[in-house]
């Protein structure tokens, strides 16, 4: 697994956060229009499959931070999602320590089944300290948190996929259980996916073991270079072996990365809007979400992970998506992001300033220019892009009137 190798033929996949939080995804008092109420995202989710996207993220967040005081619980949200939907795969997110493992498995299996085998997890280790404290629940450090979802995600793994399964664990202890009925059947996934997030030395430490998917905040294509790395080294000592006799090893990490979308006719209106963007920061909510946020890459043993060296204006798009730079034309912004397919990237999750109109356009003006790049990129490597992975898309029905409500 050190050696990475990249898939040329399979095309990238694209992701949408889900605004099921109010405020959008800049702390920023420039218009968003976007909504966090279900039905826009309704509307939102139709628009994003019909237009080739083939994953939806829910945000989980309790209490108000980065300005968002109004927000959706994740699951149920990405459950209403999928029933809104025919193809989208919807992945809620989740925080170890507010959910027994058991109990997700449990409910995943449920909507799994809801919605013919497209529901997913991300798991997040969590780094809103008052949110667990105020609760009343256990507020581990960094490193150890991570300790505790590893032991989630392996049980979720366990419950999905094994009869009568048993783990002895520091946080979870699981016995001699089975869940029926197991999880959809779907050609190519052994059990639902589980994506997990994290820039730190411990979260691709654990990632690498035991994830279906890496996901990051935004990064430059060097800083990226260094996590997927980090990750593959960890895949390769820890998945040397089956999980249990009798099965074989797991695949390492596919690599997801966060960027936010700003799509303009002209590369200099594309960072006019970055500039007002940040221009009318809201201040005292981007430097109390900054405060916060210690608790994530500065609190590490090694100082990095999550947020270590994010300046203000980075903050501003609160998972550092402006340092991917897909800002700019169409085709600039096609040509960066076949650029991190070319370092192993494999999905972008994308952010917008107006969900609906700019989702729609992104899968209108810009894939058609990153297909079109990645069939040149698979040929330059002796190989063909498998068009055939492509996803349905139909922008008959993509259209605000025509997606509904």
């Amino acid at each position: 697994m050190s050696d990475h190798v990249i898939d040329f033929e399979t095309p990238l996949k694209f992701a949408y956060w889900v605004p099921n939080v109010s405020g959008g995804l800049v702390v920023s008092t420039i218009e968003q229009r976007t909504n966090w109420e279900f039905e826009y995202n309704r509307t939102l989710a139709r628009i994003a499959e019909n237009s080739g996207f083939e994953y939806a993220l829910t945000q989980t967040r309790y209490a108000a931070s980065y300005g968002a005081d109004k927000q959706h619980e994740a699951t149920s949200f990405s459950l209403a999602l999928l029933g809104a939907t025919e193809r989208l795969k919807v992945i809620a997110a989740v925080h170890p320590g507010m959910w027994h493992p058991g109990v997700l498995a449990k409910f995943v299996i449920t909507a799994d089944h809801i919605s013919g085998g497209r529901a997913a997890v991300n798991i997040v280790s969590g780094w809103l300290k008052d949110e667990f404290v105020n609760f009343g629940l256990e507020w581990l450090e960094h490193d150890e948190r991570y300790v505790r979802t590893e032991e989630f995600i392996n049980v979720l793994r366990g419950l999905w996929t094994e009869q009568g399964y048993s783990q002895s664990g520091k946080y979870y202890n699981i016995n001699d259980f089975t869940m029926n009925p197991a999880p959809v059947s779907v050609e190519g996934r052994p059990h639902p996916e589980i994506f997990f997030g994290g820039n730190s030395t411990a979260a691709q430490a654990a990632a690498g073991r035991t994830a279906d998917w890496y996901f990051s905040n935004g990064r430059d294509i060097e800083g990226f270079k260094e996590n997927i790395a980090g990750v593959l080294a960890a895949a390769e000592e820890g998945r040397k072996a089956p999980a249990r006799p009798g099965s074989s090893p797991r695949p390492a990490p596919r690599f997801g990365l966060n960027g936010f979308v700003i799509a303009r006719d002209t590369e200099k209106e594309a960072h006019e809007t970055l500039r007002e963007i940040i221009a009318k920061a809201h201040r005292p909510a981007v430097e109390g979400f900054a405060a916060a946020v210690k608790e994530a890459g500065q609190s590490t043993k090694d100082g990095k992970g999550m947020w270590e060296d994010s300046t203000f204006e980075d903050l501003v798009q609160y998972n550092d998506g402006f340092r991917t730079k897909l800002i700019g034309t169409p085709e600039q912004i096609a040509e960066r992001i076949v650029e991190y397919k070319k370092i192993g990237v494999n999905l972008f999750l994308t952010g917008y300033l107006h969900f609906q109109e700019e989702v729609e356009a992104f899968g209108r003006d810009v894939l058609p220019i990153v297909r079109e790049l990645e069939a040149d990129l698979a040929r330059k490597n002796g190989t063909e892009l498998n068009t055939a992975l492509l996803p349905v898309t139909n922008f008959a029905g993509a259209g605000l009137a025509g997606a509904g409500s």
